[in-house]
């Protein structure tokens, strides 16, 4: 009977550390996801006033500012790390195609307010980055404790279930570099030097 009873206590306090060991990622994946949140918002109040400060030197130029607003605007409203992540790629695009714009302006570049605003979106997209780092990094903790037995039957039995990694998708990033070993020479390569 007390060895029934000891293994029987065994299991409920097992159950209870794998409970509360999901309960507390679950949490910190939360409160990190609350954190990119934050600095999402800080970015997209900012685009205002960059677009507004462009727009003063390059008002003929209003397709580009029309699709960094609409892509602000699909930032603002997504969901989700999976949607909120797309959105962001979009907004990323749009903000280097102003950007790329405001560079055919050396007096827009000169201006004081462009220059603060520049500065500001650059520690914001750096908050960001250390933001999701560490959230994608708690997800992984999370989203392996929610596979791993026998946690997994603890998570399936409460209804913990595997969170979004937030990947901002990039193809500037992520794509390989093109190398070009063409010297301009038509000889085509040197051959191997040749044994002695």
């Amino acid at each position: 009977m007390w060895i029934f009873l000891a293994v029987l206590g065994l299991l409920v306090v097992g159950v209870v550390v794998a409970y509360n060991s999901l309960v507390r990622l679950r949490v910190r994946s939360e409160n990190a996801w609350a954190d990119i949140d934050v600095q999402l918002r800080r970015r997209h109040d900012l685009i205002p006033n960059l677009v507004e400060t462009v727009q003063g030197y390059a008002d003929h130029e209003q397709e580009t500012f029309e699709s960094v607003v609409q892509a602000r605007n699909r930032a603002v409203d997504a969901e989700g790390p999976a949607e909120q992540a797309r959105a962001e790629t979009g907004l990323t695009k749009a903000l280097r195609q102003l950007f790329a714009l405001a560079e055919d302006y050396p007096e827009l570049r000169a201006v004081e307010s462009f220059t603060r605003l520049q500065e500001s979106l650059n520690r914001i997209e750096s908050a960001i980055q250390d933001a999701r780092r560490y959230y994608n990094a708690v997800v992984r903790d999370y989203n392996t404790r929610v596979q791993q037995f026998p946690t997994n039957v603890i998570a399936n039995a409460f209804g913990f279930h595997e969170r979004e990694f937030f990947e901002v998708e990039d193809e500037d990033v992520r794509a390989v570099p093109e190398v070009d070993f063409d010297t301009g020479s038509d000889e085509g390569p040197e051959p191997a030097p040749s044994g002695p």
